[in-house]
């Protein structure tokens, strides 16, 4: 890691990304915060051509800052997506200076924008984790926890909807079956009752022809015993 003095307004700190920059001071809008340097590479030479690394910085369609070096304490600044500085990009003068478009408080992280080529071929892969991102990501992850539970608790309502629906539904077929049941037995009842009745009516008939017989016995003996008498 880079030396760096200490009346620097920044210091190299661990980052959700791993290494970044931090501010240690109070650092004003429009303020040069540091310059970003290394080996001028020429595109028109085969040999710096074919260098490739991630802290290739593009001055033009010629010259390219390799700036990998551990001198270049900018290296460290990582990306935004909503950044608290900006490159400040001078080719003629082949420099490039990271500057504060917002007022940066002790213990932020100075961050700029990339671009569009950098964020494609390096960050878009695996994502951006700028805190920008990270909120959209954190926003989207409430979200979807939050429609999970809306439709888990949907499916507990419908549920709850059917099975008291069941229940009533059963409640009802009981209920019938109890209809069924009562008209049953009211009906043996009653036929029962009929058949009670029935067999009181013909025991009085009976009753009835046995007091009736000994009278009509009686008769032919009346008659043998008159004619005896004769």
């Amino acid at each position: 890691m880079a030396t760096i003095a200490s009346n620097k307004p920044y210091r190299v700190g661990r980052s959700p990304t791993g290494l970044g920059l931090f501010a240690t001071k109070p650092i004003k809008k429009g303020t040069k915060i540091i310059r970003y340097f290394g080996p001028l590479l020429d595109s028109k030479k085969k040999k710096d051509d074919a260098i490739e690394n991630k802290y290739l910085f593009e001055l033009n369609n010629r010259w390219t800052i390799d700036g990998s070096v551990r001198k270049n304490v900018a290296r460290y600044i990582n990306h935004a997506c909503k950044p608290n500085a900006e490159s400040d990009v001078k080719p003629r003068k082949r420099k490039v200076i990271i500057r504060a478009i917002k007022n940066i408080e002790p213990g932020d992280e100075i961050n700029y924008d990339y671009g569009t080529d950098y964020f494609k071929a390096y960050l878009k892969p695996i994502g951006c984790k700028c805190a920008a991102c990270e909120k959209k990501r954190k926003k989207k992850r409430a979200e979807a926890r939050a429609e999970k539970l809306r439709l888990k608790a949907k499916a507990e309502r419908k549920a709850l909807k059917e099975a008291e629906k069941q229940k009533a539904k059963a409640a009802r077929a009981r209920k019938a079956r109890e209809k069924v049941k009562e008209k049953a037995k009211l009906k043996l009842n009653g036929a029962q009752l009929n058949g009670k009745s029935l067999n009181g009516h013909a025991g009085k008939s009976a009753r009835k022809m046995v007091a009736a017989k000994p009278g009509i016995l009686a008769k032919p003996q009346q008659a043998s015993e008159s004619r005896a008498q004769a």
